[in-house]
Order: C-alpha cells, then structure tokens, then sequence
C-alpha cells in the first residue's frame, strides 16, 4: 500500500457548483455558502443556471496569496457545464488541472468540449479503468444497459492534454490537493454498485468501479475537506482512506455524491450516518447521487452542519473562521 502522502496545508477553500441535480434561485447565503444573485442590476435575467442529473465543482484552494484553481468532472451532457460556467463567469484558463472522480457519462459529459475551449493544455487526472469499455448497469430481467461511452483515451490524445493515469494518491496544485486513486474498500455495509457489470476480454464481468477516486485537502487548523464524486467506494471508505493517506484523523468538511439513492442503497443510509457522526464534520453537503432520502436524514441528523446544494453555491471554507 502506498506510504501516507504529505500533503500541504490551504488556509483558505472554494468550492463552487458547476453543475449538480438540482437548482433553486431562492435559497439564502449562510456562513459557509453563498448563492448566486437572483437579479443583477436591479433586474432579473431571463437566462438560468441549468441542473441536470451530473456533477461539476470548481476547486480552489489558497496559502496567502498563493491560489490554485482544479476542475472537478464534467457534468452530464455538453450543453449544461458550458452554460454554466459563462454565467458564472469563470474563467477556465485559470484551471490547472481537471481530476475525474470516474469514468461514467454524468461526470465526463462536457470533457471534450471544455477542453476545446480552452487555450493552453492542461493536465488530466484520471484512474486507468475510467477507460474501460463496455460498461453495463444490469437489470433484474437480465437486461444490460450500456453506458455511453463519453471517456476515450484516443480522444484525448487527440486534444491538447496530459493525461495523468494512476491508481495511487496523486498531488495537484502545488501539492495542496491530493486526488485519492483507487480507495481502499474497508468498510462492511458498503459495497458498491451490485448491478454493475464491464465486459472484458470478451467476458461480461462484475464492475467494482475502481476508477472512484475523490479530492482531498487539508485546511490549516480545522481538518480534512473531502470532495467526492458518486462514492461508489462508499463515503465512509473514501474518508478512512483520506485520513490514512494524509495521517490527518480530523474531518471539517465532507460533500459530493455519496450513492444512497434508491432500493440498493437506502438501507445503508442509517449506518453511512452512524459513522459519520463519530467524524463529526463541521460541513456536510450532500449531492447529485445522494438520493432524496438519504439527504433529508442528513437534515435532520446534522442540523448544524448540513447545507443544501444547488447550481451556483459556493462554499467558502476558511481556517480562520
């Protein structure tokens, strides 16, 4: 197993939400998040901030005036990230390096044509099995699903890129923003998508989804902020493998998808709460493939630090405060 990664400290964190399954213009700015405006210049716009069931964050990160920007994956389709990200006005030559949580389409979906956009190359963060095709969700009659394929290596290649494959802990932005790789699976209530299923070498097999790999970043003085992508190593996994990767055991801040949504996962939504209270993060957001259920109890459990997600959020975390 690979040693503990030394992971340097951010005194300041920005997340911002490119893309998630929900939005709503009416939600209020709290300590931790602020929504974008309803009205600029006195008026309402007749354009909006588009949700579609796919995931996208905008990372920053900061060391005194020092600042690093990381895309995080790329939403479902090639029509809502892009909308997005001009109307929030970001600007992706500031981004330095992409880190893709997996190889499925609603976390791949606008890849192509973000990096078509841009004017200078960037690095590309990505486990090896993000690349394996056929992929299947499988049915109770027996039917399989293929999944789209929207993750091609030879597309890549054929863009300005690095493609930075890996399985073991990878640092980013001047070594302030670690990229898991393949999460250790210690846990003995989750156990990943049981409906999954690759084909390889002409075989159809079971789909373990080691391609799920997560952000990590430690904020000076207050713990570990863990990103997630779907959690298909399961949450709880994800942040034991956090904490055993950087030694730190304090946990301030956990969001992203965590894969509790529907009749597999709903039963494993009690036990994923039990432990994260023993890590009693100070902000919880749950998103996209979290599952309605799963973040109501949330609300209820954590109502001090849960926070709802939606298109446009920005979470301001700050070792100061």
């Amino acid at each position: 197993m690979t040693d503990s990664i030394s992971l340097r400290q951010a005194d300041r964190v920005e997340i911002l939400t490119i893309m998630d399954n929900y939005t709503d213009v009416l939600l209020r700015n709290t300590k931790v998040v602020t929504r974008p405006p309803l009205a600029k210049g006195g008026s309402i716009p007749v354009d909006a901030l588009l949700a579609e069931h796919g995931l996208s964050l905008l990372v920053k990160v900061y060391n005194g005036e020092e600042k690093h920007t990381i895309l995080f994956d790329t939403g479902y389709t090639n029509i809502g990230v892009p909308h997005n990200l001009e109307l929030l006005n970001v600007d992706l030559n500031e981004i330095e390096a992409i880190a893709l949580s997996h190889g499925h389409m609603d976390h791949t979906g606008s890849l192509y044509a973000i990096l078509d956009t841009m004017n200078k190359p960037v690095p590309v963060v990505v486990h090896p099995d993000a690349f394996l095709s056929p992929r299947y969700f499988g049915l109770d009659d027996g039917r399989k699903l293929l999944f789209p394929d929207t993750l091609a290596k030879e597309k890549l290649e054929g863009r300005n890129v690095e493609i930075i494959e890996s399985r073991t802990p990878q640092l980013l932005a001047d070594d302030m923003v670690m990229v898991t790789g393949q999460v250790e699976r210690v846990t003995a209530f989750e156990k990943g998508l049981p409906n999954a299923q690759m084909e390889r070498n002409g075989k159809v097999e079971k789909d373990l989804i080691l391609d799920d790999q997560s952000l990590v970043i430690d904020l000076k003085g207050k713990g570990l902020v863990v990103i997630a992508g779907c959690s298909h190593a399961g949450i709880i996994n994800t942040i034991l493998y956090a904490e055993k990767m950087t030694g730190v055991e304090k946990v301030h801040t956990v969001l992203g998808g965590f894969h509790l949504s529907g009749p597999i996962f709903e039963p494993i939504i009690e036990e994923t709460i039990k432990e994260l209270k023993k890590m009693a993060p100070t902000v919880l957001v749950p998103m996209h493939c979290t599952g309605w259920k799963a973040i109501q109890r949330f609300s209820d459990e954590f109502p001090s630090s849960f926070a709802l997600n939606s298109v446009g959020s920005e979470f301001r975390l700050s070792s100061k405060t």
